[in-house]
Parts: C-alpha cells; structure tokens; sequence
C-alpha cells in the first residue's frame, strides 16, 4: 500500500487561492490539512494535530521544541513566505526537519503596499475616506512625496524593488543595510549610509530589516527620537523590530507626523492595542504579502519543496 504524507497548511486560504499547488501535492499521495481559522495556529491547537505530520506549509505559526519533540515524523517545513523568524531553525535541525522558504516570492507585492501605505500616511487616505463617508468635508492638507529624502532600513530584495518604484516619484533615497549591495544602490540611484544618519535626516523612513536578535526592538524611544520632528514611520517588515510603545509615544507626541503599519509585535493583533487609538496611522492586518501573484508563485515553490524533501531531493532555498 502506497503511504500517504499527511500535509499540514497552516498558510490560510490555501484552497482558495492555490489550488494548482494543492493539486500537485495530492497527485503525489499527500492528504492536505488546511488551516480553516483564518489565522496562525497557537500552540495549543498545533499540539492536537502534529503528532502524524509529514510535512507543513507554514505561515506565522512558531515552530519551536516544543512543536517538534510532538510531531516524530515531521520531515520538512516550508514556510509560505521569505522569514523564517518564526521557525527555531537550529532546533529543526537537530528534530532532522529540513526547512526552506521563497526568498523573493512576496518582495514585489510587499513593496507596492510599503510605497501605498507611505502615500497612505502623507496624504492621510484612510482618515479622508472615513470622512467623506460620514458626509464631513476634511480638506486635509497633505505632503507631496517630490523632493522628499525617504530612507530604507535594510536593502535586501523588498527594499530594492520599494526605491525602483520610487524613481517615479522625484525623491532622495538613501538605505542602511549590514551587508549592503553597492552595485545595487548605484543603479537605483540610492545612497547609503548609517542607520542614524537615515533616521536624522529623512522625512520618511521605511523599515526593511529582518526580525533577529540584534535588530529586536531596533526603532525604540531613542531611535524615533533620532528622527525628524514631523516625519512619517512605515513597517512592513516583523513587528518585532519595532517597539509598539515607543511608536506609540512618537505619534501621541507629535514628534512623528503619521505612521503606517503592517505588522505587530503580537499577531493576531488585539482590538485594544494603543495604536488604535491614535489617529495618525494607517494600520493593515499583515496583509503586503496577499496578492495572487504571491500566493500561485509561492505555493507552488513550496509544493515543490516538501515533494523533493519527500523523494530524498534536495530542495530549493534549503536552510537546515
């Protein structure tokens, strides 16, 4: 009898919005299990369910010891997207569960709505519609982006293609980056430089950086103090890099003129967080990846990915 692996998705609408890949695990004897929740699984539902799982399609879910010492027969995690700051990777290692993801998969949908929330916070876009929409004529007077300098932290793939699109725009572009790609940065026409220098003189920044140890927390009291006084703070990025309450302080002050964010230090993010409260940002529920673009590159790449793992291939964008 053929053995059948059974396929944790815990990436939503998976049914929905990748059903080729879906397909192509199923022609190859996986039985899917599909995350109906419309969110990431908490431990204590992953724990229920992991004990007979080949493989998973992970989203933002955390794979940690205490998952993997519960499922024996998990063999790989390949992650629906590009950060892996969710997976222990060296603890997936030692479990022999091999993980990779889709570098680049998400970059081109992740930097439209980085460029679109930015426009969204200079001009004020959600506040207005609100307005017109309870019949209140707020002519809202906003910036224009020409001639603006808008820095990037980080110039890895998302923020690369964030300056190409911003060519358009007429503005100064400058980026930090740890390991920065200098031959990528003269043909955007981007400047590079330190971190502070960014913060103290752009009008808006964008965050870019990977969620690692040493970038935790990265935008606290003292590096949004570091900004200009009425300039624009965008994330789309992990929320972990950003203190929540710091940002927070920074627009309740005044010392930000507006913000725009993605994501959160705590996903799902709950109703009452602070920033809610505050009127001057623009907030989306983790949603730059969610095009269908994305989801048919990227499922179908870590489709690919289990089925190799399966058949004793390696697979691309292998990281343990």
């Amino acid at each position: 009898m053929t053995k059948v692996n059974k396929i944790l998705v815990t990436a939503t609408n998976y049914s929905k919005l990748c059903a080729e890949a879906k397909q192509l695990l199923e022609d190859n004897g996986c039985e899917i299990i599909e995350n109906r929740l419309g969110r990431p699984f908490t431990f204590e539902e992953l724990k229920d369910i992991v004990h007979d799982i080949d493989g998973v399609v992970a989203g933002v879910d955390t794979w940690d010891q205490a998952v993997f010492q519960l499922a024996p027969k998990l063999k790989v995690i390949a992650r629906f997207g590009v950060g892996v700051d969710n997976i222990d990777l060296e603890k997936a290692k030692q479990y022999g569960v091999k993980v990779t993801n889709v570098p680049g998969g998400n970059a081109n949908a992740v930097a439209e709505l980085a460029i679109g929330l930015i426009l969204g916070a200079v001009r004020n876009i959600p506040a207005l519609q609100q307005s017109a929409r309870n019949g209140v004529w707020d002519r809202f007077v906003g910036a224009e982006l020409k001639g603006r300098k808008i820095g990037l932290l980080g110039f890895g793939n998302i923020a690369q293609m964030v300056a190409k699109k911003l060519q358009g725009f007429e503005v100064q572009l400058s980026a930090y980056d740890k390991y920065p790609n200098a031959d990528k940065a003269q043909e955007l026409n981007v400047t590079l430089t330190s971190y502070e220098h960014i913060l103290r003189e752009s009008d808006v920044v964008s965050m870019h950086l990977p969620s690692l140890q040493e970038t935790h927390h990265f935008m606290n009291n003292e590096t949004f103090g570091m900004m200009k006084d009425g300039s624009y703070f965008v994330n789309t990025a992990r929320g972990a890099v950003v203190s929540e309450n710091a940002l927070y302080e920074a627009l309740k002050s005044g010392k930000l003129a507006g913000a725009a964010i993605d994501v959160y230090e705590q996903e799902p993010v709950s109703a009452d967080n602070p920033l809610f409260q505050i009127s001057n940002i623009v907030t989306t529920p983790h949603t730059a990846a969610e095009t269908y673009e994305t989801y048919h590159l990227v499922s179908l790449t870590t489709a690919q990915a289990i089925l190799d793992v399966f058949h004793d291939k390696q697979p691309a964008n292998l990281l343990t």
